[in-house]
């Protein structure tokens, strides 16, 4: 059956602020002749009474409740209301995972994106969209860099507070913000400002926050590729220092949607530039120490991926019932009995296990793994100026070991 077949189990109708006149001609027939309307309250109230079919409002938590909501109206004529285009983070994702994407009919209507773009004259491919509805506000940070264009889709009246608060506490106050409300109805409206200064009173729920993006002076530059500044993260000396970590992201090859352990994750700089590096990627973290633990969580936070997962325990036993990963960085315990066979275990064919190594006895380890599986072993040596009595020498860091492969099969 095609996606647009007049057939098909679902019509998935998009609509927006400006209600039923704002529809054209085919989506007010498929909602006029469907007999059952399911969306969201607000959503139901803009339909007029011409409109006969049975309406129901999406219950909470919505996801769980989609596959026996639709099972419940089975053989009857639905038709879902979603805000704007029903693709673009909106219950057009759900129904397809649920019902596959054959058995849906679906009619956009210009999404707040396409709205606000317009409002403002900004070209929508580049405009990087981030979407704060049910996630953590820290996650816009990942794609705040200097001269960026954002346009935030809000999860209430409150977001654009706490964007601001969180644009000024991260060094990015001189930010422009306009505030825009209802776009689409006949009463929006715009509020505009800087995010430092930000001062305006809450408005409309349904609102989209766009910041061009402006760091402030003397405040550090972090960039897009790995190798974050040491000084980026709080650590206890337990860090896989700049350099060093940019050389073991290049070995994992983070891909977008893919899934890293980080064992022994000190400071959490491996994970979190894994995920900063991947549209989509997450992490798990298992640090055994609880204050290192709370700290990369800290880090996440600070540097925009909220997402990333910390497990309090030792490897190899909190390791059990994690997630299968596509990468395994190992940057600590090495030596601790049945960790690396556990990681490699875990790696499905076509993984890539990373290792780091600093001591002999861990070297030792890694070499044995070598000669048995393969892969590559490189020793990475750093070497910083210093002064020397008046003068300025090199200073060597600790020497690191290490071991990257890919699992075959996959």
């Amino acid at each position: 059956m095609s996606p647009q077949s007049a057939a098909a189990a679902v019509s998935v109708v998009g609509i927006g602020a400006d209600g039923w006149p704002g529809l054209p001609p085919a989506a007010r027939e498929e909602l006029r002749a469907a007999e059952v309307l399911i969306g969201g309250a607000r959503q139901l109230a803009l339909l007029p009474e011409d409109c006969p079919g049975l309406r129901v409002s999406w219950p909470s938590p919505l996801r769980p409740a989609v596959p026996t909501l639709l099972a419940e109206h089975a053989g009857r004529r639905i038709a879902v209301l979603a805000s704007g285009d029903p693709l673009f983070y909106g219950i057009g994702r759900v129904l397809g995972e649920v019902l596959g994407a054959e058995r849906l009919r679906v009619l956009p209507h210009p999404s707040s994106v396409s709205y606000a773009c317009a409002r403002l004259g900004w070209p929508v491919e580049g405009t990087e969209v981030v979407s704060l509805v049910g996630r953590p506000a820290a996650g816009l940070l990942v794609r705040a860099y200097e001269g960026v264009r954002l346009l935030v889709l809000s999860s209430g009246a409150g977001t654009p507070r706490e964007v601001a608060e969180l644009l000024t506490a991260r060094g990015f106050g001189p930010s422009r913000m306009w505030v825009l409300d209802d776009l689409g109805a006949v009463g929006e409206t715009r509020r505009e400002g800087t995010a430092e200064d930000w001062r305006h009173p809450e408005g409309s729920a349904l609102n989209v926050v766009a910041v061009e993006c402006r760091r402030a002076s003397g405040v550090p530059r972090l960039g897009g590729v790995p190798g974050l500044p040491d000084a980026a993260f709080a650590h206890d000396g337990q860090l896989t220092k700049r350099h060093v970590r940019a050389v073991t992201l290049a070995a994992l090859a983070p891909e977008p949607g893919e899934l890293l352990w980080d064992v022994g994750g000190g400071a959490g700089s491996v994970a979190i530039e894994w995920m900063r590096a991947g549209r989509g990627c997450g992490a798990v973290g298992v640090e055994r120490d609880a204050a290192r633990a709370a700290r990369i969580r800290e880090n996440a936070e600070a540097l925009g991926v909220p997402g990333l997962r910390v497990v309090t325990g030792a490897a190899p036993g909190a390791l059990e019932q994690l997630p299968c990963p596509d990468a395994v960085f190992v940057g600590g315990g090495l030596t601790a009995p049945g960790v690396l066979e556990r990681c490699w275990e875990a790696l499905p064919g076509g993984g890539r296990l990373v290792a780091n190594a600093v001591t002999l006895e861990s070297e030792a380890l890694l070499t044995s793994w070598y000669r048995r599986y393969g892969g590559e072993l490189v020793r990475l040596a750093v070497s910083h100026a210093a002064p020397v009595g008046g003068f300025t020498g090199w200073r060597a860091a600790l020497p690191v070991t290490q071991w990257a492969v890919v699992k075959p099969g996959g």
